[in-house]
């Protein structure tokens, strides 16, 4: 295991996303071991993935249920699929490529006052990714990113009201090409 802290929930909630299910007692603790994340004692495993996925049960994220044999069966619920859809943006990163294209990629918005929480988010995302605010509602990047913006307006369901351009000169770019080491 590296020095960053395994986040179970996310691993549970991937697993359940790709198998469809998880039968709790069988199947966990195998896939456990195929990402190579298991505590060295059987019982201290089995115990800790079951509160993991108690607590994953409290928060709505997945249900479990009962088969016909008794065994537990966890399934993903529609908030649990949402969650899982916040962890894999939290991982994306835009690629820099070794040489800049000399091309500005300009996002701007216009989200209207009563979706301000989902604006708000858009905001941390582009600080997070590393975009520059020019304005409240433009943020430049020197670096193709469409991809990302793309998958972040299908996530917020803000498709209208986020444009993605490319251009070839913004005036007075030098504070730009610093901040983004270019000079």
């Amino acid at each position: 295991m590296t020095g960053k802290k395994t986040d179970y929930q996310k691993m549970i909630l991937g697993i359940l996303a790709i198998t469809g299910m998880l039968m709790v007692a069988v199947i966990a603790p195998n896939c456990m071991q195929l990402l190579d994340l298991i505590p060295k004692q059987k019982h201290r495993r089995l115990n800790y993935i079951n509160k993991v996925i108690g607590r994953l049960e409290d928060q709505r994220l997945l249900k479990v249920t009962k088969n016909k044999d008794g065994v537990r069966i966890a399934r993903l619920t529609d908030l649990g699929r949402k969650k899982l859809k916040e962890y894999h943006l939290k991982d994306l990163q835009i690629k820099r490529p070794k040489k800049w294209d000399g091309k500005y990629r300009v996002i701007i918005f216009d989200i209207k006052e009563w979706k301000r929480s989902t604006r708000n988010k858009l905001r941390r995302w582009f600080e997070q990714l590393g975009l520059m605010r020019l304005q409240n509602s433009v943020w430049v990047y020197p670096y193709d990113c469409e991809e990302i913006i793309a998958l972040l307006k299908a996530n917020y369901h803000i498709g209208n009201e986020v444009l993605y351009m490319e251009v070839n000169r913004i005036e007075n770019d030098r504070r730009l090409k610093e901040v983004f080491g270019l000079i």
